[in-house]
């Protein structure tokens, strides 16, 4: 009999979990029992994901650098990776923008749903914390993104997945430093890292296999912790506006894949599926990118050698998916509360969104710090910060997991132009977690 594909497999267990979810919410003892028992089936997945996400970057991007054998093509690789992901940010944001002041999905608010949002989230500590966290990284200098890249203890960054950028940073000097003391002296250590790479890939196979179980049980945790239902429904309008702005934006990946690398663009949705339906799981671009280096290296076809560089650099500095919401949110807070925007303060928001994204750190609820950040780079009223948090609050956990969708896959989409580009997009080479089994048993 044949086997169900890994996609389908994921969206069943996808559905399941809503479905139980919702079942268990209406029993007394059912939020209880997921949160003690299903739930942390989730969270164990998602950690083992996190788990060895640091050393695949690490694995994955000193085996690609020191098998290019020229820094110049690194330094092309590089170049046309942040470019093109700069161009579709922009275009993300805008799209967002556009939807937005088309749908008008603020002027639909009434007071009395304004008052009770405000009362149900304004004293949230997620709202405060989010408000804490913007204020911090506003108050820092307008290099201090540079800083943070460079650690200054390579141990400890690679301890903390927020520090990925200063994980690529360390990996990409000492994959420079590798080519440069020539290929002999280099080869012992560049042995090791292959070695490690291929381990770690089999890890995330062995992990993936447990992926249909895991998505039900964070899934059904997800239905379960949801809010007020009735709040739910009065921001449908606003929800719908986010979700179709990030449907056109797959739609947009889609002709750049068919124009630039004249691939199917539904069989890139294909292959890339597992990693999308992870990423709408988990809510989380890094804790999905040992999933996403997988099935673009080894089920779509993109090189090592730019597939290594482009998506732990994409998971950390790529948000087209968060950039687009910063657009609609901003504008639709500014619609509910009557705060007139103006056309240069919508440039604004293009720019400061494009800006924060590159800070942004590629973990669940990182939106809404960028969002506090974009407000207030048009002149947002500061007693006004908190209310206007707080009437998006209620759904930004489900949009959460549809924008890191759209993060995932512009991530991808940026990797096989990239590799088309420098001529590193080649055939699908599939390896299955027991390819070695039979050798050991």
């Amino acid at each position: 009999m044949r086997k169900l594909e890994l996609h389908w497999q994921i969206l069943i267990g996808m559905l399941l979990g809503i479905v139980f979810g919702f079942v268990m919410t209406q029993v007394d003892w059912g939020k209880g029992f997921v949160s003690d028992w299903i739930q942390p089936l989730g969270t164990i997945f998602v950690k083992l994901l996190k788990l060895i996400a640091i050393p695949l970057i690490i694995a994955s991007l000193v085996k690609g650098i020191s098998d290019l054998k020229d820094i110049s093509k690194f330094r092309n690789i590089g170049v046309r990776t942040i470019l093109i992901y700069i161009v579709t940010t922009v275009v993300a944001i805008s799209i967002g923008l556009l939807m937005v002041n088309v749908m008008t999905p603020g002027n639909g608010i009434s007071e009395e749903t304004i008052t009770k949002l405000t009362e149900t989230y304004a004293g949230d500590a997620g709202v405060t914390s989010k408000l804490e966290e913007a204020s911090r990284q506003k108050s820092s200098g307008p290099l201090q993104f540079v800083v943070d890249m460079v650690p200054e203890n390579a141990l400890a960054a690679m301890s903390n997945n927020k520090l990925m950028l200063q994980v690529i940073f360390f990996t990409v000097f000492l994959g420079i430093s590798m080519l440069l003391i020539g290929e002999k002296n280099a080869k012992p250590l560049k042995n090791f890292f292959d070695s490690l790479n291929d381990v770690v890939l089999k890890m995330v196979d062995l992990i993936m296999l447990t992926a249909p179980y895991a998505v039900f049980a964070l899934l059904a945790g997800v239905v379960v912790s949801s809010g007020d239902p009735d709040l739910l429904l009065a921001l449908l309008r606003y929800a719908g506006v986010v979700v179709l702005g990030l449907v056109l934006m797959i739609v947009f990946y889609t002709i750049v894949v068919s124009s630039f690398t004249k691939k199917n663009p539904f069989w890139f949705l294909k292959e890339i599926s597992p990693a999308q339906l992870l990423a709408f799981s988990t809510s989380s671009s890094a804790a999905t990118l040992p999933v996403t280096m997988e099935r673009v290296e080894e089920h779509i076809g993109v090189d090592k050698e730019v597939s290594s560089f482009v998506l732990p650099v994409g998971a950390t500095i790529n948000m087209d998916g968060t950039s687009l919401y910063q657009g609609v949110a901003a504008v639709f807070i500014s619609q509910a509360l009557g705060f007139d925007l103006t056309f240069g303060d919508q440039l604004t928001i293009v720019l400061t969104a494009l800006l924060a994204s590159i800070g942004s750190a590629a973990v669940p609820g990182a939106g809404m710090v960028m969002l506090v950040i974009v407000l207030e780079s048009i002149g947002f009223p500061a007693d006004k910060l908190a209310i206007g948090l707080a009437l998006i609050f209620a759904v930004d956990r489900p949009l959460d997991m549809c924008r890191t969708v759209v993060n995932v896959t512009g991530d991808a989409t940026v990797s096989m132009v990239v590799a088309k580009s420098v001529d590193k997009l080649g055939k699908p080479k599939v390896k299955e977690w027991d390819d070695h089994l039979e050798e050991v048993i």
